[in-house]
């Protein structure tokens, strides 16, 4: 198996899951990740008893925590004390990255701003994820994902359809969605400027905020909203607007739903018409051309609509299979698992805990060498923070007690 990062140190000052992240995803890589975690509470992802729906109480996984800190050392370290900061830049001393989404006062508070660290390492490249950006106004804002990358960004008003907007504004579709998208755009970004300064010798700061990831997500949509004129949104699906019935979802008998997507419509339905039972439609006056179809497409979207309603999810996969043109079953995120290409593929492995709890976790998106990267488990709390301090700075262990009676280190 291909480890990527294999020979990279970062050293991660941050919390919650938008920058841990992206540390996890390049720890599953082959990178070595430190992870500093407050002296005493840790992580404040540690304490989040639930989120949404979902009781993270029950059971002994917190998988939360494990899906943005796999395969990390852990280590307790109190940055508010002389002793503690200089444990953290020994560390910088020997890491290529410092990776953090302390705010900008908090980073100057504790002396851990770019030219803090730099002083320890000239070459490190050094990495700030933030909520809305590292300049402006709101610089030293915090902000969740819910905020930055989903209302800010205008994602959260373009998944909204018109015909709702005065009841309800369409929310993120899980928890951490646009975390685990910036990680991504963090992890990216952090291998880039790895490769240049492989490539230059000069090292950069890398700059990455929720809000940035969100409009980068949004691109395609803000592109044409500013070149007509008109903010983009979402149309329900009674939407007598369309013009190409082969571009939305049907419903299945079961209630259960299938999403058509061909974009060249017409090229597509005399073989969907077919599918359907329904060749009578191919040369109906009404879409026996491409202008026709467009012009008529709401109404031949309501023929189908009615012939969906006549036969199960099961019955119309069966059908479909045969079909040239592009769909798919719309899945609930329990049904992934047992998901043919999921499971071909690889994008959801099982890891298990220290004390050897299996659980299934996604596996990073990226594949190197057609294998995907297995997810390592999440450190406990100040797991490796012994080892850290005698195996990484050769500290011995009568200055590791008195560091711990003194509460510098876990």
């Amino acid at each position: 198996m291909i480890r990527a990062m294999e020979g990279i140190r970062i050293l991660e000052v941050a919390e919650h899951t938008f920058v841990p992240a992206a540390a996890g995803i390049l720890a599953d890589w082959g990178a070595d990740v430190i992870k500093i975690e407050h002296a005493v509470r840790g992580d404040a992802m540690r304490g989040l008893a639930s989120t949404g729906m979902l009781n993270l109480g029950e059971g002994n996984v917190h998988v939360l925590h494990e899906h943005a800190n796999r395969g990390k050392r852990s280590l307790g370290l109190d940055l508010s004390t002389p002793e503690g900061l200089d444990i953290l830049y020994k560390l910088a001393a020997s890491s290529d990255v410092f990776l953090t989404n302390k705010l900008p006062h908090v980073r100057s508070k504790l002396s851990i701003d770019v030219d803090d660290v730099r002083v320890h390492n000239p070459d490190i490249v050094y990495v700030r994820g933030s909520g809305f950006g590292s300049k402006g106004p709101d610089a030293d804002q915090g902000g969740y994902d819910g905020l930055g990358y989903w209302a800010r960004s205008g994602l959260a008003m373009g998944g909204t359809a018109r015909e709702f907007e005065h009841y309800q504004l369409t929310g993120m579709p899980g928890p951490a969605y646009g975390d685990s998208i910036g990680a991504m755009t963090i992890a990216g970004g952090i291998c880039a400027a790895l490769l240049h300064r492989a490539l230059t010798g000069e090292t950069s700061e890398v700059d990455i905020s929720l809000l940035s990831a969100g409009i980068w997500a949004f691109g395609s949509g803000i592109a044409l909203s500013l070149q007509l004129g008109s903010p983009w949104r979402h149309v329900a699906q009674v939407n007598p607007h369309l013009r190409n019935p082969l571009a939305k979802p049907y419903q299945t008998s079961d209630g259960r739903w299938i999403a058509v997507s061909c974009l060249q419509g017409f090229h597509y339905w005399p073989d969907w018409c077919r599918v359907i039972g329904r060749l009578d439609l191919v040369d109906d006056e009404r879409f026996n051309s491409v202008e026709k179809l467009s012009a008529n497409a709401w109404e031949a979207a309501q023929i189908v609509d009615e012939v969906f309603a006549t036969a199960t999810l099961v019955e119309w996969v069966t059908r479909l299979a045969g079909f040239s043109g592009q769909w798919a079953v719309a899945q609930t995120s329990l049904e992934l698992i047992d998901d043919e290409m999921v499971k071909a593929n690889g994008y959801i492995l099982e890891s298990q805990t220290k004390d050897g709890t299996k659980f299934p976790l996604v596996a990073t998106p990226v594949q190197f060498g057609g294998e995907p990267s297995p997810p390592q488990r999440a450190p406990e709390f100040n797991e490796h923070g012994d080892d850290i301090l005698t195996n990484d700075l050769g500290l011995d262990w009568d200055t590791v007690i008195d560091l711990k009676v003194k509460g510098v280190v876990a």
